[in-house]
């Protein structure tokens, strides 16, 4: 992988990090995840495996640092790392349409709702849930999972429209 590829993943990171931590905690410190967003489209724009894990690691530190849930650091990397393999998983059955825009949508809402799963079961294995499951689910992860479809979808065309009138000059 090239330095360019790791500075434009960590770039879109970066842009997560700032919409994650001004992102109000809304039900037991839970809030929406809109790095996902970024994490998605790092991978759909460089699908390697490396990038992937890298994602994984970085999106899972940085929202560790920026979480609002008690005790929620480790559910947060466990939660990003899981769902960056997913999506790798997403890809790759999709090999030939991953870049469809109804499939960007399909698998930035599928790997929202896992991201949510995932931390919901870790954080109430780990350290315990400051409301019902069903709360956090219903009130959290189900609306963030259809947010971020379209968040995903936005955020991609407008990062390949950049890079394609990038490459044109």
């Amino acid at each position: 992988m090239k330095l360019k590829d790791y500075i434009f993943t960590t770039f879109l990171l970066a842009i997560g990090l700032i919409l994650h931590q001004i992102t109000p905690g809304i039900f037991g410190g839970m809030k929406f995840d809109f790095l996902l967003i970024f994490m998605f489209v790092a991978i759909f724009i460089n699908t390697k495996f490396k990038n992937v894990i890298l994602t994984g690691l970085l999106g899972g530190l940085l929202s560790a640092m920026t979480t609002s849930f008690p005790g929620g650091q480790l559910p947060n990397i466990l939660d990003k790392i899981v769902t960056c393999l997913v999506v790798f998983v997403l890809i790759r059955l999709f090999k030939n349409n991953y870049q469809n825009i109804f499939i960007v949508g399909l698998i930035g809402g599928i790997g929202t709702f896992v991201s949510g799963m995932t931390f919901v079961v870790s954080a109430a294995f780990i350290v315990g849930l400051p409301a019902p499951m069903k709360v956090l689910v219903t009130g959290i992860v189900i609306p963030t999972a259809l947010i971020n479809i379209l968040g995903t979808v936005f955020v991609y065309r407008l990062v390949n429209k950049s890079l394609k009138f990038r490459y044109s000059l």
